[in-house]
């Protein structure tokens, strides 16, 4: 990805007419989780919680974790989920899901928690008026980790992807393995192969286990017309999975445990082109323009398994693009009914399409007025977009170092990621009041200087006397002159 390297961070573009305007909930790298409003300003920052994702509450309550396992043992894995007041006041915890004892570390309950939570009454994890979170009681369904064998899978020991439900209490009500649905999820032969040699080992570090599917997002699918219809596979309590690892985004029935609708891993006659290394997931919720329809952070870079190729001797990630799109898709037709990429944003594939993209991390979130807020993840980039694709508000994280892949064997030097961001109305954060809204015009890219820096134009062109200028127009104009009107001018100084 090509960067600058110098470019302004915090809110650089806001619209304030067209934005669903509202509170901003990130992990800031290294910091904590932070909130921010429309033009920047920092209104709360929770220290030492890590937010993957970070999610706010009605009341300004805040859930995300407050502990990470040492990555020796375990890749990306948290102690305990929990849930904190407006000052930071732990309200509601869970780490009893398995009881670790990692050699030379103080035996303990872990959560064993990785990248997505639901909580009751909040089945896609972000606002809508239709629907509110439980904020004192109610349910809460994990994505964690479960250590396991299958010789059907792969001849190494394996990071399987496990959901639990838990009460308000803390009792396991109900879990859910992707292991024992091998068979469901549609891999071919090549792919089986493949898994079975390498089963994701080079994404779980030191600790030699394959990470086979890595899903990184999981939702309940909640209220919808689809179901209402009669399509019994978008059942409200089914819950909607993606596996970054191997490009497949996929629906399990809460009632049988089965896969009742898949996306992938082949895409050789699916509407949708290939869909790679997919993030955030989600049916979009009552109560928002396009609800109903699936929504995917299609990252581009590299995953999946299957035959070799150039880009993969062993078939291992065999499948790639540079290049990111956020689709939205009918889950019924398959189809895409809206899309944002490189094409929507200006770009020219693939000529310099790789300005969007993130090959890791990264979602969408469907706001009420129909704007979609994207977290480019891996620069560190959040913007709103219109339904037509304009952008209307754009803040760059300031934040680089010291947050969860900090020393990961995968990642070094500065880096202002952002896992996942979401927008909520004023009103979620009582204690913060509404702040002033004040719009930031687009800066002109072309006429910006740093201080100090020479400015565009006007361009001196001096005449040396005895030289034949009628013969180096071109060269002259093209290699030393910006803008039009100063050809002109140069080319009527010339014909004087």
């Amino acid at each position: 990805m090509a960067y600058p390297t110098i470019y302004p961070t915090g809110t650089t573009i806001y619209n304030p007419d067209k934005c669903f305007n509202g509170f901003t909930v990130y992990p800031a790298n290294g910091e904590g989780i932070m909130l921010i409003d429309m033009n920047g300003r920092e209104v709360n920052l929770w220290k030492n919680m890590e937010g993957m994702p970070a999610r706010i509450l009605p009341g300004g309550y805040v859930m995300g974790y407050s502990g990470v396992r040492n990555p020796i043992f375990m890749t990306r894995e948290f102690v305990d989920l929990i849930q904190v007041d407006w000052d930071g006041n732990i309200v509601w915890k869970f780490d009893h899901n398995e009881y670790i004892e990692d050699p030379g570390e103080t035996p303990r309950w872990m959560a064993r928690a990785k990248q997505d939570y639901q909580r009751e009454g909040n089945p896609a994890g972000y606002y809508t008026p239709a629907l509110e979170p439980l904020t004192n009681s109610g349910n809460t369904i994990m994505l964690v980790h479960a250590n396991v064998r299958n010789n059907k899978i792969s001849r190494f020991p394996l990071i399987d992807d496990k959901i639990i439900e838990v009460d308000w209490d803390g009792n396991i009500i109900w879990e859910w393995k992707c292991s024992e649905h091998f068979d469901e999820f549609g891999f071919d032969e090549a792919a089986r192969n493949v898994l079975f040699r390498d089963p994701g080992l080079r994404n779980s570090g030191a600790n030699g286990m394959g990470d086979w599917l890595h899903v990184n997002a999981m939702h309940v699918l909640g209220p919808n017309k689809w179901y209402e219809d009669g399509d019994e596979r978008f059942h409200p309590d089914n819950l909607i999975l993606d596996s970054r690892q191997a490009n497949i985004t996929f629906i399990v029935s809460k009632k049988t445990g089965k896969i009742v609708w898949k996306l992938g891993p082949d895409y050789t006659n699916e509407k949708t082109d290939w869909i790679i290394g997919q993030h955030h997931a989600h049916m979009i919720p009552r109560g928002l323009p396009g609800e109903g329809n699936i929504m995917i952070f299609d990252n581009g870079g590299q995953a999946g398994y299957g035959l070799p190729n150039s880009m993969s001797p062993w078939g291992a990630e065999n499948c790639r693009r540079d290049y990111s799109r956020v689709l939205e898709i009918n889950p019924v037709t398959r189809e895409i009914v809206w899309q944002y990429t490189p094409k929507e944003a200006g770009f020219i594939i693939p000529l310099n399409s790789s300005r969007f993209y993130s090959p890791f991390i990264s979602s969408a979130q469907r706001l009420p007025n129909g704007n979609t807020l994207i977290t480019e993840g891996g620069g560190g980039r959040l913007f709103e977009v219109t339904v037509d694709h304009e952008i209307v508000w754009e803040y760059i994280s300031p934040y680089y170092g010291g947050g969860h892949y900090t020393g990961h064997s995968r990642f070094s030097g500065r880096f202002n990621h952002v896992y996942r961001a979401y927008r909520v109305p004023y009103d979620y954060c009582p204690q913060a009041g509404i702040p002033e809204e004040i719009a930031i015009e687009p800066v002109v890219i072309e006429d910006f200087r740093m201080p100090g820096a020479a400015p565009r134009g006007p361009v001196k062109v001096t005449f040396v006397e005895g030289i034949d200028y009628s013969e180096k127009k071109e060269v002259s104009l093209d290699f030393c002159l910006p803008t039009d009107e100063q050809k002109r001018q140069v080319l009527d100084k010339i014909n004087e």
